[in-house]
Order: C-alpha cells, then sequence, then structure tokens
C-alpha cells in the first residue's frame, strides 16, 4: 500500500488524491447533466463548495460517533488527515446543495436529482483511495482469492482481508450508471423532481448496509453499526421522498 506519495521534498497523501479526482470526474458528470437538463449554474463552484462541505461533514460525523474521545482532545482530531465517514459526506454535501439551489435559483429537488450521479461517482473514486492508503476501511478476514492483506497501510493488517473499499467502488459504479439512466428516463417520461435524488437514498442506503455486515466497524445501535442504521435513515428518506413526490405530481395532474 501507498499512504503516501513523494515527490522531491513534496509529500501528497493518496487517499486525499483520489478524493481530488473524484471531485474532477464528478464536476464533468454535473456539467453534462447540467447541460442535459438545460440548467445554467456554475458546476465548477457547486462541486467545489459541495465537495468541502462534504469532507467537513465526513469528518465532523466520524469524530462524533465517538464524542467523549473527541472532546477529551479536539483540536489534533479535528483537523487530522485520518477518519472520514460515508453519511458525514452526505449531509454536509446536502446541505450544501440546498445553499447553493437557493443561490442560483434552481428547484431543491432538481438540483438533488443531477448532483445525486455525480456524488455516487465522485464517492467511489474516493474510496479507490482508501484501498491504496490503507486506512483501516478493508472488511473481515476472508479465505477468497482476492483477499487483501494491508501490511504497509495507515492502518496496517497482515491478514487477508476482504477488500471492501474495492466492492465499494465497483458498487458505486453500478449505482452511478442506474442514477444517470434513471434521470434520463426521468426527462423523457416528466417524471416529479426528486425521483433520481429518492433513488440515491436507498441504493446508497442499501449497498452501504449490506457491505458494513463484512465490515470491521464495532455494532453499537441493536446489532447495526453506525452506518447501517444511518443506512436505515437513508433508505427510509428515500421511500418518503419518493412516495411523497409521486402523490404530489399526481394531485398536479388531476388539479
Amino acid at each position: 500500500m501507498y499512504p503516501f506519495i513523494h515527490i522531491g521534498p513534496l509529500t501528497l497523501g493518496t487517499y486525499g488524491l483520489m478524493v481530488a479526482i473524484g471531485l474532477i470526474c464528478a464536476f464533468f458528470v454535473l456539467r453534462t447533466d447540467f447541460a442535459r437538463r438545460g440548467i445554467s449554474a456554475d458546476a465548477e463552484a457547486i462541486i467545489g463548495i459541495t465537495g468541502l462541505s462534504g469532507l467537513a461533514g465526513s469528518r465532523l460525523y466520524h469524530l462524533l460517533e465517538t464524542p467523549a474521545e473527541f472532546f477529551k482532545d479536539p483540536w489534533p482530531q479535528l483537523f487530522s488527515t485520518m477518519g472520514f465517514a460515508f453519511f458525514g459526506a452526505v449531509i454536509g454535501g446536502f446541505l450544501a446543495l440546498l445553499y447553493l439551489a437557493r443561490r442560483f435559483k434552481i428547484p431543491t429537488l432538481l438540483m438533488l436529482d443531477a448532483a445525486s450521479p455525480a456524488g455516487a461517482l465522485g464517492y467511489g473514486i474516493g474510496r479507490i483511495g482508501c484501498l491504496i492508503s490503507g486506512d483501516g476501511d478493508y472488511g473481515i478476514p476472508t479465505s477468497l482469492p482476492w483477499g487483501m492483506s494491508f501490511p504497509n497501510g495507515i492502518v496496517p493488517t497482515t491478514e487477508r482481508v476482504h477488500p471492501t473499499p474495492i466492492y465499494e467502488f465497483l458498487g458505486a459504479a453500478v449505482i452511478f450508471w442506474i442514477l444517470w439512466r434513471l434521470g434520463e428516463r426521468a426527462m423523457k417520461t416528466t417524471a416529479p423532481n426528486g425521483t433520481v435524488f429518492a433513488a440515491y437514498l436507498v441504493i446508497t442506503g442499501v449497498a452501504r448496509f449490506l457491505v458494513e455486515i463484512i465490515r470491521i466497524n464495532p455494532r453499537s445501535f441493536y446489532g447495526l453499526t453506525n452506518a447501517q442504521a444511518a443506512s436505515v435513515v437513508s433508505i427510509g428518506a428515500g421511500m418518503i421522498l419518493f412516495v411523497s413526490v409521486r402523490r404530489a405530481s399526481t394531485a398536479l395532474r388531476r388539479a
């Protein structure tokens, strides 16, 4: 594993590098989605602000998962480059998109729909950074032929374990494709805004819940990890949103 790349006096963290690549890819996806939807907005600014908000939310969420440890010595942990949580990124990015939708005068649900495929792809690419750096996001020991060890990772292990970042990258790529096609179909059938974002919440929630089964995270809520509990909330929120926008659309057509 290669947690850092050394170029002369310059040291680059591979996780941060992959996150940056993920944001660049997300920018191109969002710009293309804006173009096909006829949205006039600065995709570069939106991705930049949303990405930074997502990273901040991801870091804060991770720290607050163990509040006693965090408040015991907060400042070093707050600015550490280790420890991020997916659903913190979702919350941070969501809040940023609410602000940006208002700032650029775009309907909120339309903004969330357009950002969903970009968010899925960017997240998946970022997970490759977890794999390369060996930051402890791997799974439980396995005897499967694709099991990997991370002896030189940030959180090392010499056991062969499930390379869950690879699973999440592949899952994110599939989710991106589904959301992209769903957006295309929604425009052709004039489906209500919010449909793609609802699907994002449900599918990503299911994917994260399943991968957590073989992750090494501790259990807390009724035998679930914190991420699984958040996944259940995400799935429920997505289903509620889907039903709500469909009912609102039906009522509008009948009016």
